[in-house]
């Protein structure tokens, strides 16, 4: 009934399997990519292209459904919805480096599907799914130009894992998804902890050798299915194409040197609107709109690529030349932090807050559920490129960008037993032109040393281009590469860290691959460049401030013994509600017993720490407690509370200096009184005096020996 192909491989020491003819027969590339007991579905299906459709319709999505973990999604909702932030993230590392591997003029639409049926808790399932969309469109007819492979990397105590298991990846202090072909790499995402450049462009170094071993794998996959590639591109008219270039591109060549980017696309409009009128419009024409901007297209970046072989950048910049930046701190006296971070046209508005652990965002996912303290949140509104537009919530692009400016900053923010806060940053771009991702890293920077953030060092981010001769291979690296240099380019590489090392990396590429050689030297001139960035920023704030804004939240945290959580909670919740009550605070325990105690306003949070501490002091012979709280009056004597959870008896005898007959008549439940534990016996029963305590108070001047008045909590 099946035609079933199945092979097996071990990349690094794990062992990955490939299957395809007997899942998703109908599909017109399926391959079940399985390693331990993580399994992925990937499939390519094509169909026809849109009529007058200028461009490659390509989609990609990625799912991992909890029920391949064998649990229920959390809330109400039993259905999963919408993509997650994660999904979205791995959905667009398989994109970008399968996107530029097809033949130019191929509009037929492509969507790869990748489903996670099977989860174990070792095994990442995004790199297999990675393999598998190139596996899936390597078996299929459409004209994908592979394999392409994908790996991850991990150094943990100075070591390489090939495909590091979830454990490895939270132990190490360098994470890298790569993906490539044989001959050279096509796309790069790091997390690392200020990792230099040399030990980066090893640890790519190595990971590409396993890159050449999953695409010798690939392409058994395809020679074993022995699939033909049929498929049919939009070829242009070139008679047509060299008429209109001959009208146009000396125009296109002169408006592109105009330095404003709004001037700048006007000229380039409204010579395109001329031709359009011109071709397209008389009712006896064949050529399309759509025919027509492909042709202005391949004009335009025949323009732009022209002039930067020529080094005539906009603006007349060098090639390793940074725009103008301008840095501002405290613009906006609300938030708990704020930045303005300026490079030429590109411009960020970063604000920080500053929350309690119940601000966490909850992640729930195929892993386990975890708080994320840090993040940030990247949004790129219409008007930042003088555009209108529907505004519907986050998109992948805002996901994505927020997402590398969050790992960039992250690596470098305190661990939570150093400052509890939860953080979060907002990047407001409000001008774009080029890399306002990296202007999010030197922004948020900026914003969480306002905020007083402690911060290991500074961090800066910039992105170095490419261009290339193709007829000659010469090429030139682009520093602080604008709109249109990465649009036309050949290569967008963003590199973010602080002073002495890398914190996150993202590479995508148009040309067939980068080179090792040239990637090296792209990390040279991307540390010189973050460096004087670097420079600039600290000019204007150098260190996180010493006090937090007025308006942030105070906090403060202790640590108890795990198993005493019970007695801080108490009976139904009523000792931390009790203390939250009585002292106007928030209280969070961690299961580790880290307790945080925040307030708004006032010193709340001091009191409850002074409350919680107590709780969990041993009693002290001879320790004056001024705030004891009568719980029960017996004949005999009344107990005392003089920690939450923590009573002694005093007796009738020593209650005071004079005769008392009841103590009813001179004491009520809930009435605050100064008591000293004069006694503990063996049984642990504690022994309080308020005589000996009022005598000691009156020795050092606070109260009369015979005051009986006290305050009353009810």
């Amino acid at each position: 009934m099946f035609n079933v192909t199945k092979i097996e491989r071990v990349i690094g020491d794990k062992t990955v399997t490939f299957e395809t003819g007997k899942i998703a027969t109908q599909a017109h590339g399926a391959v079940f990519v399985s390693c331990g007991e993580t399994k992925v579905l990937v499939t390519a299906c094509r169909s026809n292209p849109r009529e007058n459709i200028d461009y490659f319709p390509l989609s990609v999505d990625y799912r991992e459904r909890q029920a391949a973990a064998g649990r229920f999604p959390g809330g109400f909702m039993k259905r999963e919805g919408r993509p997650s932030t994660r999904e979205i993230l791995i959905a667009r590392c398989i994109d970008r480096p399968i996107r530029p591997l097809f033949p130019d003029g191929y509009y037929d639409e492509v969507q790869i599907m990748a489903n996670v049926l099977s989860a174990d808790k070792d095994h990442d399932p995004d790199v297999l799914a990675m393999m598998g969309a190139s596996a899936a469109l390597s078996i299929s007819e459409i004209p994908f130009q592979g394999p392409l492979g994908a790996v991850k990397l991990a150094r943990v105590n100075g070591e390489y894992i090939i495909n590091p298991t979830h454990s490895e990846i939270e132990q190490s202090d360098l994470n890298l998804l790569l993906g490539g072909r044989k001959e050279a790499i096509n796309m790069i995402e790091v997390d690392s902890k200020e990792v230099p450049e040399d030990v980066m462009a090893d640890a790519i170094k190595h990971a590409h050798k396993y890159i050449v071993e999953v695409c010798d794998f690939i392409q058994e996959l395809r020679d074993a299915c022995g699939v033909e590639k049929k498929f049919e591109v939009s070829a242009l008219d070139e008679e047509l194409v060299a008429k209109v270039e001959s009208e146009i591109f000396d125009k296109l060549y002169q408006a592109k040197a105009i330095e404003m980017k709004a001037e700048r696309k006007e000229a380039v409009d409204t010579i395109r609107e001329a031709m359009i009128e011109k071709y397209c419009e008389p009712e006896d024409s064949e050529i399309t709109e759509g025919i027509m901007n492909r042709i202005l297209d391949k004009i335009e970046k025949k323009a732009v690529r022209k002039r930067l072989l020529e080094g005539k950048r906009t603006g007349n910049r060098g090639n390793d030349e940074l725009r103008e930046i301008e840095c501002e701190v405290g613009l906006l006296p609300r938030v708990h932090g704020s930045a303005v971070f300026t490079r030429g046209e590109t411009q960020a508005i970063v604000s920080a807050i500053l929350g309690t652990g119940r601000d966490e965002q909850v992640v729930d996912g195929i892993k386990e559920e975890y708080g994320q303290r840090f993040m940030l949140h990247y949004n790129f509104p219409p008007y930042s490129v003088g555009e209108t537009g529907m505004i519907r919530g986050a998109g992948r692009r805002e996901i994505g960008h927020g997402a590398l400016a969050e790992k960039a900053l992250e690596r470098v923010c305190p661990p939570k037993e150093e400052f509890v806060y939860t953080i979060k940053l907002i990047s407001d771009i409000t001008g774009s032109n080029g890399s306002s991702s990296m202007a999010s890293v030197c922004g948020g920077c900026l914003a969480l040393m306002d905020a007083g953030v402690p911060i290991r060092k500074p961090v800066a981010g910039i992105s170095i281009g490419m261009i290339t001769d193709e007829e000659t291979g010469k090429y030139f690296l682009l520093t602080d590469i604008l709109g249109e240099e990465d649009h036309f380019g050949d290569m967008d590489f963003k590199v973010a860290g602080t002073e002495d090392g890398i914190t996150a990396i993202q590479l995508d590429i148009k040309a067939d691959g980068l080179p090792h050689e040239i990637l090296c030297e792209a990390f040279e001139q991307s540390r010189k460049a973050r460096l004087k960035i670097l420079e600039t920023m600290t000019k204007t704030i150098d260190k996180p401030r010493e006090e937090l804004s007025k308006y942030a939240p105070k906090i403060v945290s202790t640590r108890i013994d795990p198993e005493l959580i019970g007695k801080l909670i108490g009976p139904g919740g009523a000792t931390i509600k009790g203390i939250q009550e009585e002292t106007g605070t928030n209280i969070e325990i961690d299961d580790d017993g880290v307790v945080s105690i925040s307030t708004m306003e006032g010193d709340g949070h001091l009191a409850a720490l002074n409350i919680i501490e107590s709780m969990f002091q041993k009693p002290e012979v001879g320790k004056l407690y001024k705030n004891a709280k009568v719980v029960s009056i017996k004949d005999f004597g009344m107990f005392l509370e003089i920690a939450p959870g923590v009573e002694g008896l005093c007796h009738i005898s020593e209650a005071s200096d004079k005769y008392i007959k009841e103590l009813g008549d001179h004491f009520e439940r809930g009435q605050v009184v100064p008591v000293k534990l004069i006694a503990i016996d063996n049984m642990g029963r504690l022994k309080l005096s308020r005589k000996a305590a009022l005598a000691e108070m009156e020795d050092n001047g606070e109260g009369s020996a015979d005051e009986e008045t006290a305050q009353t909590q009810d």
